[in-house]
């Protein structure tokens, strides 16, 4: 079966005097239902390699294949709509517009991408808010939501386009342990029973213990992947 995703030999490296690696030689293989943690120190490439995988950055080595086919040397606006389409990202911070609705936020993408009438995305975000729990809240703005509301919207946010591909960088940094470990199932749901790929950079031993695959890395480099058994 072709991947999902797939790197090979990825590298990302700054211009300088000398140049500034970010990224070494990176390859891996990712399939759809697979929870994958990306794990290291601070500073180690974790972040660069995500945002490589997400098409939010380009490389200046390797290859990248989404379902086979070569994507990292496509044009911006091309990348650009791969991203809306196949691509759900969750960061530390929610990053919600503060003067739009929960409901107003999670269409954003969705009316971007142009595929449903209006009515069509609005009975979708309020669909994607029910799942989060979150049916009683979506006319409330940011200021009016919880911490844990708040990233929940962000994910309902990033599943608007029904991605193949959720990922996150740090989704529970900024959450207290009972919000964190809610994400963790959110997170395990998306992959185990979605099927979606979820790759999420962390430093929460909790996600790292909950993924099916953890990609260590240092110094730039995959050093290590390994298949943790599931704590939760």
């Amino acid at each position: 079966m072709t991947p999902l995703l797939e790197a090979e030999h990825l590298g990302r490296e700054l211009a300088g005097d000398p140049p500034v690696p970010l990224v070494v030689d990176a390859s891996l293989t990712i399939g759809p239902g697979t929870f994958a943690t990306i794990v290291g120190p601070s500073g180690c490439g974790k972040s660069s390699l995500l945002y490589l995988l997400g098409l939010l950055d380009r490389p200046t080595a390797g290859a990248l294949r989404l379902s086979g086919s070569e994507v990292s040397d496509l044009d911006g606006d091309t990348r650009a709509r791969i991203r809306l389409r196949y691509f759900g990202f969750i960061f530390q911070f929610h990053f919600l517009l503060p003067e739009f609705s929960a409901r107003e936020n999670v269409m954003l993408p969705i009316r971007r991408l142009g595929a449903l009438s209006l009515s069509e995305a609005r009975d979708r975000a309020d669909q994607l808010l029910g799942a989060m729990g979150l049916a009683d809240k979506v006319t409330k703005t940011p200021d009016r939501l919880s911490g844990g509301e708040r990233q929940r919207v962000a994910i309902a946010r990033a599943l608007a386009n029904d991605p193949a591909l959720v990922l996150g960088d740090e989704p529970t940094g900024n959450l207290d342990s009972g919000n964190s470990a809610r994400v963790v199932e959110i997170l395990q749901m998306l992959a185990h029973e979605q099927k979606r790929a979820v790759i999420c950079v962390t430093h929460d031993p909790r996600i790292a213990a909950a993924s099916d695959l953890r990609i260590e890395m240092l110094d730039g480099r995959v050093t290590g992947q390994t298949r943790p058994q599931p704590s939760l």
